[in-house]
């Protein structure tokens, strides 16, 4: 099966990683905002699906002429996801990228999110990590597929571990005794919220491509049956001609 163009809606270094290992084997050529040099759009959404949808969306558009050439059916997929602590109403959640303000890094989001629970005690700083993920075939695609993951932890106050990004040193696992940092990025990629959003998606995908392999012989069989018929009427039509009696 040929790859198609498929552009991941990131320009997050970590995200791309994790994205890449959980695409390898799909029939997709991956490129990210970054190789089209284009930014991410403003994330005016009220939730991680509209703010999915939204980045998938605007980066299927601007791939239109990818490659120099007009193709309005390149595909995107875009996530937006994030941490949400119970005891903090939700937050950072849709803004957990920005916590610390527009332009944070992680560092600065992560002080602000210690400096916020400083009075909460352990057993209360429950957390799970969130994901939306959107699929559009086109930037019109009428049907995007959505899927979304969840996974449950909570707040540790010191960090631990140098792998992952974001929260993850600080994401605690107590069922493994592990924070996210510490997991191999095949075990995280199976446990996370994001791999559980894209073998979710994944699973979708399969059932898209499936119905649209079907329905190809099916709309095949008709112009493939006309020149039978034609030549049929031509046979009749010459039969008559041979059996027409004298005057």
């Amino acid at each position: 099966m040929p790859h198609r163009p498929l552009i991941l809606a990131t320009g997050n270094p970590g995200k791309l990683r994790e994205f890449r290992a959980l695409l390898r084997d799909l029939p997709f050529d991956l490129h990210s905002l970054g190789d089209l040099s284009v930014a991410s759009p403003e994330e005016a959404g009220a939730s991680f699906v509209e703010n999915a949808m939204l980045k998938a969306r605007h980066a299927a558009t601007v791939a239109a002429g990818f490659r120099g050439d007009w193709a309005p059916g390149v595909a995107a997929i875009a996530d937006d996801s994030g941490l949400e602590v119970d005891a903090l109403g939700g937050a950072p959640g849709i803004y957990s990228a920005r916590y610390a303000g527009p332009g944070a890094d992680d560092a600065a989001n992560n002080a602000k999110l210690l400096r916020a629970l400083a009075d909460i005690p352990a057993g209360q700083r429950r957390a799970r990590y969130r994901c939306a993920l959107v699929f559009v075939s086109g930037a019109k695609d009428p049907e995007p597929l959505i899927a979304e993951g969840i996974w449950e932890g909570s707040v540790l106050d010191a960090p631990r571990g140098s792998g992952g990004f974001g929260y993850d040193p600080y994401f605690w696992l107590p069922d493994l005794g592990l924070t996210a940092a510490q997991l191999d990025p095949e075990d995280k990629n199976r446990l996370s919220h994001r791999g559980i959003a894209m073998r979710a998606l994944r699973d979708q995908l399969a059932a898209r491509e499936s119905a649209a392999l079907e329905k190809a012989p099916q709309e095949q069989a008709p112009q493939e049956q006309a020149p039978q018929a034609q030549a049929a009427q031509e046979h009749s039509a010459r039969d008559r001609l041979r059996v027409r009696p004298n005057p």
